[in-house]
């Protein structure tokens, strides 16, 4: 009986030692370790990807942001502020129901079909919308010109980037409303375009807040 007392009490004590020991290993050394690392190496990518701006973070070159104008009373969609260059839609976004505490975005797509009517009639309304408001004084912009990516959302409705063809189509735009010459605008445009990554994974892009914090300190100058 003594020796069973005793070797059921050596076996927990192994244990226990055992546990407090991969405690110690897996839950402090080896995520210290391997933030350690993260930060010493890839320091950027460790703090979430921040971009700043005036000495401030202002976002993420991970997750997109809208531009857009203040809600006027009655209001329920805001209107896009047409000095800034524009995202994507985000039409898969949604609000947090559950957890009221926090005010919370929650990413994900539609999940709407090709053929959704639903669908369909968000891109003819998105379509008529980049027409429109990118139609200026000596420039206008047909239904043709308008890429797939400035009338659809991303599969997690926060894409940050937009392509190339969706900034050049905005220049006009942009340099009509800040003051402006196209070609400083479509210079801006160039010098903030990313190719391929390793030159053939993707598609050429243009990060958003980026863009828009280069014209923000552009006009600034002027």
């Amino acid at each position: 009986m003594n020796n069973s007392v005793t070797n059921t009490a050596r076996l927990l004590w192994a244990g226990l030692r055992a546990l407090l020991v991969l405690t110690v290993v897996t839950g402090v050394i080896y995520p210290l370790a391997v933030t350690g690392v993260a930060h010493a190496l890839l320091n950027d990518k460790a703090n979430g990807s921040e971009i700043k701006s005036d000495g401030r973070v202002v976002g993420s070159s991970l997750i997109g942001q809208s531009y857009n104008l203040p809600l006027k009373k009655g209001q329920e969609t805001p209107e896009p502020d047409l000095k800034w260059f524009q995202g994507r839609p985000a039409n898969g976004l949604g609000a947090n129901s559950i957890n009221t505490q926090y005010k919370l975005i929650l990413s994900g797509a539609t999940n709407l079909s090709a053929d959704n009517k639903n669908l369909i009639q968000q891109v003819e309304d998105a379509k008529a919308a980049v027409v429109k408001d990118n139609s200026v004084s000596g420039y206008t912009v047909k239904p043709s010109d308008v890429p797939a990516d400035a009338v659809t959302s991303s599969g997690s409705g926060l894409d940050p980037n937009i392509s190339p063809a969706y900034a050049s189509l905005q220049v006009h735009r942009i340099a009509e409303k800040n003051g402006l010459s196209v070609s400083v605008v479509e210079k801006l445009v160039d010098e903030h375009t990313d190719g391929r990554t390793l030159g053939f994974i993707g598609e050429p892009r243009v990060n958003v807040l980026e863009l828009n914090i280069a014209l923000k300190d552009l006009v600034a100058k002027q």
